[in-house]
């Protein structure tokens, strides 16, 4: 049906297309919503001037990795300079505002850990939040990229590595306990795919579920009082929660092929892959129990190992063709973003880095990525293949 305007009408929208396109010769000028839009956000300008050897390197892997890029200082939006003799002293200036944000001196640690602490100092002044620069990780190291391993802890960059476990067995999936020094992982060492709890700062540790079958994919809720695993000693591998002690078990699925659970920051949900009609796909499960509902990935087929960002917005997971890949999608599910070749994905407390598994020419290596502006790098090797790196938060 064709519309029609009355003159004041007609007026009106003349005097708005008028203002909105401008007059002849004037320039546009375009105004649009701000959007955040996975892997496509320009990095921040930053120079680096009067550091050298470690802690130059130190200071340009954490910045990268939360989304900064080094240029000459007048193309700078910020401008990072001071020196580390003996210590790090360190001072900000906005170059375009002209102004100090930041000035300070660093004592009482390695220059390493000087440098890392003045990297979240950065971080915090220019995007008001808090960096990831002291924060660690845990993972999985073997000689090769099949049979036995380690559980080791490292910084984040994967420096100060240090073996929790010397079983030389099979291990898998370690899982931190949020705020704690602790983790929870796997391990053959009874002969059986045990979940283990292991104190790092006594060393003590306990197995909190060895039944018979599978025992596997431990994620703690994030108060640290529940414990969901993937278990198969009712027959199929299953979500199973239990209190963080391994008492009060309780089944929360039965679907026929279950794995890699996690946690939604409010702690209300389970996410996990499953398969439905013979396509895996991503699900979520009250974490009291009740019915399983599906998270549409719509051109992300076969997704697994799912990870549930710490502010609540996102799911990370590994997406299966003929590679892998790793892939965001919305917590309520949608269309996803693909990153980066990986698999194995794992949020950083910033809830914009993710820390997962590269395969490289028969092994494994970890890579941190800033999912804002796919800015990639290794991390620091520990073994011929590390792999399945949870991010302690």
């Amino acid at each position: 049906m064709k519309k029609h305007y009355s003159p004041l009408l007609k007026i009106c929208l003349a005097i708005f297309l008028f203002a909105a396109t401008g007059a002849p010769g004037q320039n546009e000028i375009t105004i649009r919503p701000e959007l955040t839009v996975l892997g496509s956000t320009k990095p921040i300008p930053v120079s680096l001037d009067g550091f050298s050897g470690e802690v130059a390197d130190v200071l340009k892997f954490d910045l990268y990795v939360q989304g900064f890029s080094f240029v000459a200082p007048d193309a700078a939006q910020y401008q990072i300079s001071g020196t580390a003799a003996g210590s790090v002293q360190g001072r900000v200036v906005d170059r375009i505002a002209k102004s100090t944000i930041l000035s300070h001196s660093y004592t009482g640690a390695s220059l390493r850990r000087q440098a890392h602490t003045f990297a979240d100092d950065i971080v915090q002044a220019i995007t008001h939040k808090k960096g990831i620069a002291q924060t660690q990780i845990a993972f999985k190291a073997q000689s090769t990229s099949t049979g036995n391993g380690e559980i080791y802890v490292a910084d984040f960059d994967g420096h100060n590595a240090q073996s929790i476990t010397h079983d030389d067995t099979i291990v898998a999936a370690p899982a931190w306990v949020p705020g704690r020094l602790a983790v929870y992982y796997t391990s053959y060492k009874r002969g059986n795919p045990d979940i283990f709890y292991h104190n790092l700062g006594t060393g003590q540790r306990r197995v909190i579920a060895g039944y018979s079958g599978l025992n596997t994919s431990a994620a703690v809720s994030p108060d640290g009082s529940k414990v969901a695993m993937i278990l198969s000693r009712s027959g199929s591998p299953n979500v199973w929660v239990c209190n963080a002690d391994g008492t009060d078990l309780k089944r929360l699925t039965t679907s026929s092929e279950d794995s890699s659970p996690c946690w939604s920051p409010d702690g209300q949900w389970i996410c996990f892959a499953t398969k439905i009609a013979e396509r895996r796909v991503l699900a979520k499960v009250p974490a009291g129990g009740g019915a399983m509902q599906p998270i549409p990935t719509p051109g992300a087929p076969n997704p697994t190992e799912p990870d549930w960002s710490p502010d609540g917005k996102w799911i990370a997971f590994t997406s299966q063709t003929a590679e892998f890949d790793i892939c965001v999608v919305p917590a309520s599910g949608g269309a996803p973003t693909v990153l980066v070749a990986g698999e194995d994905p794992s949020w950083s407390p910033n809830s914009r880095t993710l820390i997962f598994t590269r395969r490289s020419v028969g092994r494994y290596t970890l890579s941190v990525l800033d999912v804002f502006t796919k800015q990639v790098k290794d991390v620091a090797r520990i073994s011929s293949s590390d792999s399945q790196p949870a991010w302690a938060r």
